[in-house]
């Protein structure tokens, strides 16, 4: 196999493959756009196979000590008072909040840590064209560099340009008919350490969720067919999202100030990434370059760790990148599908549009919460794809050195 590889994105998915293929003794190189390591964002949490992975890297204790301390979630009214609570610790498994909480920012860093000293990190750069050959991967960056791999890793989001370069026109996304904002706000004396959710008319919610670094986590949700609002300046996005909410009710107000000064505030309209095919030649996308599930599916951080050990374990396995890349997709694509097989109606079913539906969804809620049925309701917020059989790289588990 050959052991030159650059891997552009250096966020969990990246990271993740970058610790594995240098853990291999891969000659690795990450290129991120942005011009040093990017921190932030909201929670993600980490279930099932992804834990086993953190597990085999020596970082699931780690990813646990610096998780949000998120205690549940709590579905609330406009006066605050509680409608539904589910307390992860009384569950008995992952419900609505994981045991495994963590920012995307954090778990990002603590891959990143280990990682650099496994593979080389070169930010402020990008790639801006890719030649395929027989024998390796001429790719031209940004900065005017041009350089051979062996092979190519795309780790980046749902947008990613450089999948654009290599795969023109095939992702054919599945928008979900939501848009949310994400951003950090100050932190207030009754901010506790629930998910608080909160419903209002026309298809909104308010979350606010708790972190470790003294500030709390909003979002604003909306419950409609996308209509080109990602390709909106910010100051036109806060200043649609602050229409919509201005009228919300229960905390939308410090929300809306607290999201004029946050310099975190993203936008996303919600949609999936489908791809008929993960690689091309020696080119592979992973992560959700390769399959964004959205965060409807909850698992979409399980399967970027996921995703990178099986890519890299497959590479180290393989004596040829195409069977390589092929055993990579044929183990992760079950996991994946049923991941994205999140029904429509489901963002519909949790940001009701009307009075009714709204005490509806209360209803339905709180009775899922009392003991006797808890099981069975768990079971449908924490639904999870089974993964790949982790097993079958038990004997890749001891460093090789490289050969590059």
């Amino acid at each position: 196999m050959s052991r030159c590889i650059l891997i552009t994105g250096a966020s969990v998915a990246g990271n993740t493959a970058a610790w594995w293929l240098g853990h291999y003794g891969f000659d690795v190189t990450v290129v991120e756009r942005t011009s040093e390591f990017r921190d932030g964002g909201q929670n993600i949490d980490i279930r099932g196979v992804g834990r086993d992975v953190l597990r085999r890297m020596g970082l699931q204790q780690t990813a646990l000590d610096h998780g949000t301390g998120e205690e549940g979630t709590v579905w609330i009214d406009e006066q605050g008072g509680e409608v539904a609570k589910f307390v992860t610790v009384e569950l008995g498994r992952d419900g609505p909040t994981a045991e495994m909480e963590i920012l995307r920012g954090d778990l990002a860093r603590l891959l990143y840590e280990p990682a650099r000293n496994r593979a080389t990190f070169r930010f402020g750069d990008r790639v801006d064209g890719i030649e395929e050959g027989a024998d390796a991967v001429s790719v031209t960056f940004a900065s005017g560099q041009i350089e051979q791999y062996d092979a190519v890793v795309v780790a980046e989001g749902v947008g990613s340009s450089t999948r654009e370069l290599v795969f023109p026109q095939e992702n054919d996304p599945r928008w979900m008919d939501l848009t949310i904002a994400y951003f950090t706000i100050p932190r207030q004396a009754d901010d506790n350490r629930m998910w608080r959710w909160y419903n209002a008319t026309d298809g909104r919610s308010i979350s606010l969720r708790p972190d470790t670094h003294g500030t709390t986590r909003a979002m604003l949700s909306l419950q409609q067919p996308p209509n080109g609002e990602q390709e909106w300046t910010v100051e036109q996005q806060k200043a649609y999202m602050h229409q919509r909410f201005t009228d919300a009710g229960w905390q939308a107000h410090r929300v809306l100030a607290a999201m004029e000064k946050t310099e975190d505030f993203y936008f996303d309209v919600l949609r999936q990434v489908r791809m008929k095919r993960w690689s091309k030649e020696r080119v592979v996308l992973t992560g959700d370059a390769a399959w964004c599930a959205t965060p409807l599916a909850g698992i979409g951080a399980t399967l970027a760790v996921t995703g990178g050990y099986v890519l890299a374990s497959e590479l180290q396995r393989g004596s040829d990148i195409g069977q390589a890349l092929s055993a990579y997709e044929g183990a992760m694509r079950p996991m994946v599908e049923k991941g994205q097989g999140v029904p429509k109606i489901a963002p519909r079913m949790m940001n009701p549009h009307s009075r009714l539906g709204i005490n509806l969804l209360h209803t339905v809620l709180n009775i899922a919460s009392k003991p006797v049925i808890r099981g069975v309701a768990n079971k449908l917020f924490a639904s999870e794809p089974d993964g790949p059989d982790l097993s079958r790289y038990d004997e890749l588990l001891v460093k090789i050195p490289s050969v590059c």
